[in-house]
């Protein structure tokens, strides 16, 4: 998928999409990176088949539904876009790009050149979380050629799963516990 911008030898901030709230974080202060060094920027959502590649080389039907999952990828990476930018877009030079892949190697791969920014969201921080899934942060971390800023996740993000667990499981929301967690968040967060 690409919008507009000029070509890839300009000065690039390159950001790791994946619709998920940190994620539309680094979006957000990658858009400010770009404006204030006069780059372009590099949206970039990367996606692999369900189960991986190598169950996918192994099915036949993997060949014909990779068209449908790059088009949910791209459909991901506009409605992204859009929680964002809004309607208008972002008003900077873009260049979006859906790659099939993991994510770290595909963030890698995009920022390659000199004057790259790569801009990562930090995902949870938890055990059982770190321990099923590789963090995309730390790969791009150890592997990148150009400077990395890795946003913190939100203080309010743990308000945010409890809430979606209770809805989950149908549980009333205590609004007295979210309202003093909200408290607690400096106002500038």
């Amino acid at each position: 998928m690409s919008e507009s911008g000029p070509s890839s030898a300009a000065a690039r901030v390159v950001v790791g999409v994946s619709g998920s709230p940190g994620s539309l974080v680094a979006l957000r202060r990658a858009a400010v990176e770009a404006r204030r060094r006069s780059a372009v920027l590099w949206p970039v959502l990367a996606w692999e088949p369900p189960g991986g590649e190598l169950s996918a080389r192994r099915s036949t039907a993997a060949a014909v539904l990779a068209e449908d999952w790059e088009r949910m990828a791209r459909e991901r990476l506009r409605r992204a876009l859009r929680d964002v930018f809004g309607e208008d877009g972002a008003e900077l030079p873009l260049r979006a790009v859906i790659a099939r892949g993991t994510p770290g190697r595909a963030l890698v791969a995009t920022a390659d050149q000199e004057g790259d920014l790569l801009v990562l969201g930090a995902g949870r921080r938890g055990l059982a979380h770190r321990v099923l899934w590789p963090s995309v942060g730390r790969y791009c971390l150890s592997h990148a050629g150009c400077p990395v800023l890795v946003l913190p996740p939100s203080p309010l993000e743990p308000a945010l799963a409890a809430a979606h667990r209770r809805n989950a499981w149908r549980l009333r929301l205590d609004t007295g516990r979210m309202e003093r967690e909200f408290a607690r968040v400096p106002p500038d967060a």
